[in-house]
C-alpha cells in the first residue's frame, strides 16, 4: 500500500465580505485575515497483478460544516492487454475526469490556489456515487498519433446538484465537499421562509431522493503529449419534485462540458475550459441556465511556474418565480506563483480579484454588486 499526502498553510490578505461559508454571500473562501490550514489530505493507494487498484483520499478542512471526511474513494478495473482497444471500469465515489485543471493528487490543481469558478462549483456538489466503464485506445498500439477514451457512468446520490449554483451562483475557492457534508449559503428570505421555498439555507450534495439513476458520457481526444480535448454530457436524471424530510429537493441539473490544453512548448501550455447547462426545481419553482468558461496561460521556468487564468461566469432565471431572484454574473482574474523547493516543500503566491453581482443580495439589504480580491502566500509540503 502506498501512502502518499499533502498540507497546505496560508497567510491570506481577505477581501471583508463574509463568505458563504459563513452563511453570507461572499464568493470568496475567506473573510479575515490570518493564517490557515487551506488543505490537508491522505491518499492510501495501491495496485494489484490482477488489473485491480484502489484510491482512496481523505481531507481535513479548517473552514466549512463538515472538517473531516472522504472526498474520492473508488476501485479501478484494467485488464492487461494488447489489443488496440481496450477496456477499464471503476465504481465507488469519484470526480467525472472533465476537468484538465485538477490533475494534481487528490483533484487539486498544480496551477493556482483557488481555482476556476466551474471547478470550485463540482468540487462543491458533484460527485460521482456510481460506476463507470471506459474504452479506450493508445495511439502507440495503433502507430497513431492520436489516442482516444471512451467514458460512460451510472450513479446515484447526487439529486441536490444545482442548489448552491441557483441561489448563491459560482464561487472560487480549494474546498471539496466531503461525503455527508452540508454546503452553507446566505439565508435568503425567498428560499427559507415558511411561506415561500421553505427550504433550508445549505445543500447536501450527496442525498439521493428519488431512486433515479443518472448518467454521463464523455469523450477524450489527446494528440501525442501536446493538445488533449475533453467533452462530457451529464445528467443527473432527477425528479424535481422530489423532497427529503429536511426540505431538500431534487433538482434536474444537466450540462455540456469542453476542455482543452495545448502545450505550446515544453514549459509553456494554454488550458480552457466551458460549461453549460441548466437545472430546475419544483414545478419550475426555479428554473436557471448556466453558463462559465476560462482561459489560463501557464508558464514553468525551472522550479517555478507562473499561471494567469481569466474567467467569467453567469446565472439567468426562467421560472415561475420573480419573487425569488436567481441572476447572477462575474469576472475574475487569478495570477499565481509556485516554487518547487525540493520534491516535497513547496511555497507560492496568488493574487485574486473578482467583480460579480447577485440579485437575491438586495432581499438582505446588500449591495447587488460587489469587488473582491484575496491575496495568499502558501507553503506546501508532500510526501
Amino acid at each position: 500500500m502506498e501512502i502518499t499526502g499533502l498540507v497546505q498553510v496560508n497567510y491570506v490578505l481577505a477581501d471583508e465580505q463574509k463568505s458563504w461559508l459563513e452563511e453570507d454571500t461572499g464568493i470568496l473562501a475567506y473573510s479575515e485575515n490570518g493564517l490557515n490550514v487551506q488543505q490537508a489530505l491522505i491518499k492510501f493507494s495501491d495496485t494489484y497483478s490482477n488489473g485491480l487498484s484502489y484510491n482512496l483520499v481523505a481531507n481535513y478542512y479548517q473552514l466549512g460544516e463538515q472538517n473531516f471526511g472522504i472526498s474520492q474513494a473508488e476501485v479501478i478495473y484494467k485488464p492487461l492487454s494488447r489489443s488496440e482497444i481496450r477496456w477499464r471500469a471503476r465504481g465507488g465515489y469519484f470526480y467525472p475526469k472533465m476537468s484538465l485543471e485538477n490533475v494534481d493528487t487528490g483533484w487539486l490543481s498544480p496551477f493556482t490556489y483557488t481555482q476556476s469558478a466551474i471547478n470550485s462549483w463540482i468540487g462543491e456538489e458533484l460527485r460521482t456515487p456510481g460506476l463507470e466503464f471506459t474504452l479506450y485506445s493508445p495511439g502507440r498500439a495503433r502507430k497513431s498519433a492520436f489516442s482516444w477514451e471512451l467514458h460512460s457512468a451510472a450513479y446515484q446520490g447526487n439529486d441536490p446538484l444545482g442548489t448552491v449554483i441557483s441561489w448563491r451562483g459560482f464561487a472560487l475557492h480549494d474546498r471539496q465537499s466531503l461525503n455527508n457534508d452540508k454546503v452553507p449559503f446566505a439565508a435568503y428570505p425567498s428560499v427559507v421562509d415558511e411561506d415561500q421555498v421553505f427550504h433550508p439555507n445549505y445543500v447536501e450534495p450527496s442525498h439521493e431522493l428519488d431512486g433515479h439513476v443518472g448518467f454521463y458520457i464523455g469523450a477524450h481526444l489527446d494528440y501525442y503529449n501536446q493538445t488533449s480535448l475533453r467533452y462530457y454530457y451529464y445528467d443527473n436524471q432527477a425528479d424535481p419534485l422530489a423532497v427529503s424530510d429536511e426540505r431538500l429537493y431534487g433538482w434536474r441539473t444537466k450540462f455540456h462540458s469542453l476542455a482543452l490544453q495545448h502545450k505550446l512548448s515544453r514549459d509553456t501550455r494554454l488550458i480552457a475550459q466551458w460549461l453549460s447547462g441548466s437545472t430546475s426545481m419544483g414545478p419550475r419553482v426555479v428554473y436557471v441556465n448556466f453558463d462559465s468558461s476560462y482561459l489560463m496561460l501557464s508558464h514553468k521556468i525551472a522550479q517555478h511556474r507562473l499561471s494567469l487564468r481569466a474567467e467569467y461566469f453567469k446565472v439567468r432565471e426562467d421560472d415561475s418565480t420573480p419573487w425569488d431572484p436567481n441572476n447572477s454574473d462575474g469576472k475574475a482574474v487569478t495570477l499565481a506563483w509556485r516554487y518547487n523547493v525540493d520534491k516535497n516543500w513547496q511555497i507560492g503566491l496568488e493574487q485574486h480579484i473578482n467583480q460579480n453581482s447577485a440579485e437575491n443580495r438586495r432581499s438582505l439589504n446588500q449591495q447587488l454588486e460587489i469587488n473582491q480580491q484575496q491575496s495568499l502566500a502558501v507553503v506546501q509540503f508532500r510526501w
